[in-house]
């Protein structure tokens, strides 16, 4: 696989992190400008959002930990030469998934849907990261 092939799901996704990060600052500007939120509210970092700030803030946050795993893993494969077709595209999968978990996330924030759209991309990186062992320690 090329290189590029193998970075174009990162930097989506990336493009993703920064997508919920500029949607943050929005959410909480305008929070601020309006009046919602004082200053003295949230100065030492207490949750004192409103719904809105607060559900597009979590799901930022989010994407600093499932996905660190699977920055982690194409960081390996990727100068081993063990990202191939599978890799490539269970990473697309995997990204497809953090999409539909960050667009429930905040959206409804039907927890029900989340989870199961959050636990079929853990499963997806799970499967990849098993697929990448198997690989390098017996050469598959």
């Amino acid at each position: 696989m090329s290189v590029q092939m193998v970075l174009l799901p990162v930097f989506v996704q990336v493009g993703l992190t920064f997508a919920l990060l500029i949607g943050m600052v929005f959410a909480r500007r305008r929070s601020l400008v309006s009046g919602e939120t004082k200053i003295r509210d949230i100065a030492l970092g207490e949750p004192n959002w409103p719904k809105d700030a607060t559900q597009v803030g979590n799901c930022y946050r989010n994407q600093f930990e499932l996905p660190v795993l699977f920055y982690a893993l194409i960081a390996l494969a990727l100068p081993l030469r063990h990202a191939d077709l599978f890799i490539v595209l269970m990473s697309w999968v995997f990204v497809v998934a953090r999409f539909a978990h960050a667009g429930v996330f905040v959206s409804s924030n039907d927890l029900g849907r989340r989870s199961t759209i959050w636990l079929a991309g853990a499963l997806v990186l799970l499967a990849m990261w098993i697929y990448f062992a198997l690989r390098m320690l017996l050469v598959i």
